[in-house]
């Protein structure tokens, strides 16, 4: 009896008691890298498709994230260069066709914060830590939808998730960035 009070009092509370859920806006989310080419120069990439949900509880400073990346939708501006970014010699889109980040824990305060979780690329999966540079939250101001957006970075090497052609003249440190918007559910 006394759980099914504490369930019906649970059931009660508004839901952003446990952290409003979000849709991430493909149109409005970028997450790209920057990695040595030849210690020359810095090439940058992107990819152009990514979906995901996140939850976000302003009052504990806490929330979560999940993104998927669609690995074949790789963009560093060189045709070329990106068939053969989708081959096995990097990331092999054709029989790993996701790149994932599921979150663990976050934490927020003042606009800024981390976030822990796991990546995945080609079938690897790693523990990293994103660096939130910014985050806010508020009412779109050209259609007043509520609205998630955030800043964040990490770095790893390449190699840790099986990509080792080309090292290490193409460098093995690759800075991921992840810059996104999400609208209230």
């Amino acid at each position: 009896m006394r759980k099914l009070v504490i369930t019906a009092a649970m059931m009660a509370l508004p839901l952003s008691a446990f952290g409003a859920s979000y849709t991430i806006d493909p149109a409005h989310t970028f997450p790209h890298f920057k990695i040595s080419h030849l210690g020359f120069s810095t090439m940058l990439g992107r990819f152009n498709k990514s979906e995901g949900k996140m939850t976000y509880d302003d009052a504990k400073g806490t929330g979560s994230v999940e993104i998927t990346i669609d690995a074949g939708s790789i963009d560093t501006a060189h045709q070329k260069r990106d068939e053969h970014l989708r081959s096995p010699d990097f990331l092999n889109t054709a029989e790993f066709p996701k790149i994932t980040f599921k979150s663990t824990k976050a934490s927020f305060k003042d606009g800024k914060g981390s976030v822990d979780g796991n990546l995945t690329m080609l079938g690897v999966t790693k523990p990293v830590t994103l660096d939130v540079t910014q985050m806010k939250c508020g009412a779109h101001p050209m259609n007043q939808k509520q609205l998630c957006g955030f800043d964040a970075t990490t770095n790893i090497k390449r190699s840790d998730f099986g990509v080792k052609y080309g090292l290490p003249a193409i460098g093995d440190d690759m800075k991921l960035v992840f810059e996104l918007e999400a609208y209230k559910d």
